[in-house]
């Protein structure tokens, strides 16, 4: 803690902040339409100071907290947001990550300050937003086949929504009525953070507050630099691969270096040896790849450590343009948002393993197993685009065997309950259960993974976008791998494999079976 710094009043605007993003996102919540909002809570909420740099974050989804930051500076760079204003955009090449990830974010002015002071921001996955399929996760080979893409630009200007913006995104979805009812809840969740953070600053004083926010940002910053002390000095490097790309079944190699410096109190991520882009749409755009490490780097460190910008300011991440993670248009980007993030973490948890073996478990499931389901309901005529990441083993660790059946890293989602499923789509679950004996063995074993079965009810696109089922969990200090994941469909009474990513046309009657990795055991028995 830095002199003149009060540590008392310092945790009070901590959890202060992380109580206005955590409402938002209640807000959000209560509010949305969709079922993938509503019950799987796919979404986040974060604070900004007005300079863009993240303040403070709910306890939401790491694949998108990591990266907002990206899509508030995008924000702030095209755009002059003024009272009542808010932002929205979606573009992996302007800001976002996935198109299917709609941000808007919202300006907080003080007294007669022109010049926002703060921002709100929130980020919402969307059950379909155009393109080729439904549910917008298809293997598609260009970012234009995906969705429609949405540079910086006002829904909301002075208050009132820009319909003209508003009719254009609606015209290019499957579900129009879903979509505008998930952006509403989006735009009164920025309201709500913008209304605690004035607050706030109506409490305290604008200077009392910033001059806090200044001490939260120096204070993570000062807890990664000594967590990075702590470790040795030089390289260590790891790999791991993903299945294939879905479309020409290219093996991927991700090549992670970690260097660090622990005198300077500094560390490097080098993924520059990652492979080049690929023909599917597992590539990932930078801000995905700086939101795995910094997830990974927040996993070392204290409870007490605030997720803000300052925790980065000690960090360097490398890439090189046009490769898997760090992708350049044309190419299409849905899955490494969902997969290829999975990817990044668990190959660099494998390098710390090597300087950190009593602190870092083994392999998750490293998949997000993502469902899409799209089609006509016969119950109301009407399109209809289901989507869900369904949960598999988390590894084991020294301290204790892995979890079954939960979402790990990048994803903190929920699932879909049976009831609101069977619900909102022609569906019928035939079987929901934990798929036993699918994690590693090892002193501590890693967790089960999940078996999902859905019956479709009538005529259906299916999309699967999965990964780990050629290459499975890795377990770690002599644990044993976990199971391979594994997909199938029944349909007229016959069985059939289907491949980690696939688009199929499915009749009414098919089952769809989802069995997901289990996770690496830690430690020999």
């Amino acid at each position: 803690m830095r002199e003149g710094h009060d540590p008392i009043e310092l945790a009070v605007f901590k959890s202060a902040l992380h109580s206005v993003a955590e409402e938002m996102g209640a807000a959000l919540r209560r509010t949305a339409f969709s079922p993938n909002i509503k019950e799987r809570r796919d979404y986040s909420s974060a604070v900004f100071d007005g300079s863009g740099q993240v303040i403070a974050m709910g306890d939401d989804m790491p694949v998108h907290l990591g990266s907002m930051p990206m899509s508030v500076q995008a924000i702030l760079g095209k755009l002059q947001l003024e009272r009542g204003d808010v932002a929205i955009l979606n573009d992996p090449y302007d800001g976002g990550t996935h198109l299917p990830d709609i941000t808007l974010a919202m300006p907080v002015f003080v007294g007669e300050n022109s010049t926002a002071s703060f921002y709100a921001a929130n980020r919402a996955h969307h059950a379909d937003v155009g393109g080729m399929y439904p549910g917008s996760m298809g293997l598609c080979r260009e970012i234009w086949q995906e969705g429609i893409r949405i540079p910086p630009v006002k829904l909301v200007a002075g208050g009132s929504v820009n319909r003209a913006v508003l009719d254009l995104i609606l015209n290019n979805v499957r579900t129009p009525r879903e979509r505008e009812g998930d952006l509403t809840a989006q735009i009164g969740a920025c309201r709500i953070g913008v209304q605690r953070v004035t607050e706030l600053v109506e409490k305290y004083g604008l200077e009392r507050v910033t001059k806090n926010v200044t001490a939260l940002l120096d204070h993570s910053e000062e807890l990664m630099r000594v967590e990075l002390e702590r470790l040795p000095e030089g390289q260590f490097e790891a790999e791991d691969f993903l299945d294939n790309d879905g479309i020409t079944d290219d093996r991927v190699g991700i090549r992670v270096r970690v260097t660090t410096s622990p005198k300077l109190r500094q560390a490097t991520v080098d993924f520059s040896a990652s492979d080049e882009q690929i023909s599917g749409s597992l590539n990932a755009v930078l801000a995905i790849t700086y939101s795995a490490v910094f997830y990974v780097l927040r996993c070392l460190l204290p409870e007490e450590a605030a997720p803000t910008a300052g925790l980065m300011r000690p960090v360097k991440v490398i890439t090189r343009p046009e490769t898997v993670v760090d992708a350049r248009p044309p190419a299409a980007v849905a899955g490494g948002n969902v997969e290829t993030s999975q990817r990044i973490v668990d190959v660099l948890l494998r390098a710390f393993a090597q300087v950190l073996p009593d602190r870092i478990p083994a392999a998750s499931s490293g998949t997000m197993s993502n469902l899409t389901v799209g089609g006509i309901d016969p119950r109301t005529g009407q399109p209809y685009a289901y989507y869900e990441t369904i949960a598999g083993g988390s590894g084991g660790r020294a301290n204790g065997p892995g979890v079954s059946g939960v979402h790990t890293h990048m994803t903190n989602s929920l699932n879909t309950p049976v009831e609101a499923l069977e619900y909102a789509y022609p569906f019928r679950v035939r079987q929901y259960v934990y798929r036993k004996h699918s994690g590693g063995a090892g002193k501590y074993p890693g967790g089960d993974g999940l078996v999902r079965e859905i019956e479709l009810l009538a005529p259906a696109q299916v999309t699967i976008l999965s990964d780990r089922r050629i290459f499975p969990p890795y377990g770690l200090q002599g644990g044993a791998e976990g199971a391979k994941g594994r997909n199938t469909i029944t349909e007229n009474g016959r069985l059939r494999e289907l491949p980690g990513k696939c688009n199929i046309h499915a009749g009414a009657g098919a089952v769809v079976r989802i069995e997901t990795p289990g996770g690496g055991g830690w430690g020999r028995v």
